[in-house]
């Protein structure tokens, strides 16, 4: 029997933290969907939510085509936080006013706060928070009372306490506000009344229950990539209806040092899967042969991937699903519903059309990276899966610029194996969010003993970031990069110089190619 959990609602009004303010709630252990502004408020009415968060937006309140809810939002007796944006929206709507700064205030700033707020009950009385804005509330609407000012900001936050209505200007969700996530708990137990009912546990029991009733006795066909989304869906549903589902693991030659062969023991062994490994190396290298423009190494690789799963699935006869991992921050970046498209997903309604599928289920589908993580960590997947570095579909392909030959995919293989290696063996693999290596179309002098040689260079990227949308370069300790280089020169025959890459994203993207 699927429990039901008490939820909070997001409403998006184009914030560039919008998905944080859910993973911070999710955090809180409080369960959250993230909609747009456009959602009818019979919608959200029927949504039982207990809370309702506006995010942040880019807009002006008063242009012409800014974005605005329903009014009716706040007839509803729900509790409303409007966070920067959120909160000039609230102050427009219910009578305040919202004027333009003379100073504008972005970055870290010093907040002092009443402490009889319930927003910031147990709050220190003087904080540092996170400003990003051009306009601020100049009056407060009628039964709202100001909360917290800032040097060049008369209403940092109101509340109205009757209604239950709370505004900040500053981001609580971001890390640079100190006690971003005491107000947000603060409004979510305390104002809310939520009791954090939302655990992993219980997700995975209740994602169970409703998968076997979804399939019945039907069959299910999943494409195993071997990451934590595919690895842990697919357990998901193995764990729901058993032999039921058949996974097709593709090997198309482009795997990191030993990967297909550890998926593949880890699903046939540990998990007793139907998995189908298919060596597809030849057929995938012989149709990038001489190929160097990356778009079209990708557009070759994502075809020749449908062809093989079609090629499968016909030979398995009649299957009725398809088991996709497809994660929230894909469904709402490639705008399903009514949310404007960030990017394209490939496993968003990316369904092959003449395999006959009666339906897709995506049983991640609401979660975020981290928490498709505690779900696997849950299941009892290994952790060098459910901590696998992110991995594009076309693999090692884009990590060798210009052509690619078997002799390029041993040397960046073995390259890549040492940098992981001794990533984990000094404890950075936790706290690096992606870490690889590159092979540059680049071949230099070198010294070698007592000969010359001209071999390639290898790259070394590393990153930390929060959403994969931005990217920050990792500070990896000199003398780590010192052992990388060292055992790669040493151990991997054809390389005589090693760089690293110290861009952000942007300017530049995570992956070279």
């Amino acid at each position: 029997m699927e429990t039901k959990h008490e939820k909070v609602l997001i409403l998006d009004f184009g914030g560039q933290y919008s998905q944080l303010i859910a993973r911070r709630v999710r955090e809180c252990n409080v369960y959250c969907e993230l909609l747009p502004y456009t959602t009818p408020v019979e919608k959200i009415e029927d949504g039982g939510y207990k809370g309702i968060i506006f995010s942040g937006g880019p807009n002006s309140i008063y242009d012409e085509n800014s974005p605005k809810c329903d009014e009716k939002v706040f007839e509803l007796g729900i509790p409303v936080l409007g966070i920067c944006y959120g909160a000039q929206l609230m102050a427009h709507i219910l009578g305040g006013k919202v004027s333009s700064s003379e100073i504008k205030e972005y970055g870290k700033t010093d907040v002092e706060f009443n402490l009889s707020s319930l927003l910031f009950h147990q709050a220190q009385q003087k904080n540092v928070c996170w400003m990003s804005h051009t306009d601020y509330i100049s009056e407060v609407p009628h039964g709202f009372k100001v909360t917290a000012i800032s040097d060049n900001c008369p209403v940092a936050a109101m509340e109205d306490i009757k209604r239950y209505f709370f505004a900040v200007q500053f981001h609580p969700e971001v890390n640079h506000t100190v006690e971003g996530m005491l107000y947000l708990r603060n409004f979510l137990y305390n104002a809310c009344g939520c009791t954090a009912d939302w655990k992993m546990s219980s997700f995975v029991e209740d994602t169970v229950a409703k998968l076997r009733e979804q399939i019945g006795d039907k069959k299910v066909f999943c494409a195993l990539s071997g990451g934590v989304d595919s690895s842990v869906a697919a357990v998901l549903v193995h764990r729901a209806v058993g032999k039921q589902l058949t996974c097709v693991f593709v090997d198309h030659g482009l795997l990191r040092k030993d990967e297909g062969d550890s998926v593949e023991k880890v699903f046939k062994e540990q998990f007793d899967m139907n998995l189908i490994r298919v060596n597809a190396q030849e057929r995938f290298l012989s149709k990038l042969y001489g190929v160097t423009d990356p778009n079209e190494k990708r557009k070759i690789i994502g075809e020749e991937f449908i062809r093989v799963f079609e090629d499968e699935a016909k030979k398995l006869g009649q299957i009725d699903f398809l088991c996709q991992g497809t994660i929230y921050p894909d469904v709402v970046e490639s705008g399903v519903g009514d949310a404007a498209a960030i990017k394209p997903h490939h496993n968003v309604g990316a369904l092959p059309e003449n395999i006959g599928f009666e339906g897709i289920i995506e049983p991640l589908r609401y979660l975020f990276k981290d928490e498709v993580r505690k779900a696997g960590l849950e299941l009892g997947i290994p952790e060098f899966l459910v901590w696998r570095q992110p991995f594009p579909g076309p693999g090692l392909a884009i990590r060798i610029i210009g052509d690619i030959t078997d002799q390029k995919l041993a040397i960046l293989r073995e390259a890549d194996a040492i940098m992981r290696e001794e990533f984990a063996n000094n404890g950075l693999d936790k706290t690096t969010h992606q870490y690889f290596t590159v092979l540059t179309n680049i071949r230099s002098v070198g010294v070698m003993g007592d000969g010359r040689t001209y071999d390639n260079t290898i790259a070394l990227r590393a990153v930390t970031t929060d959403d994969f949308m931005t990217a920050d370069w990792a500070r990896i300790p000199y003398d780590v990069l010192e052992k990388i280089s060292n055992r790669i020169i040493n151990e991997v025959k054809g390389v005589n110089r090693i760089v690293y890459d110290i861009t952000s994203k942007p300017p530049a993207t995570i992956e070279w190619e």
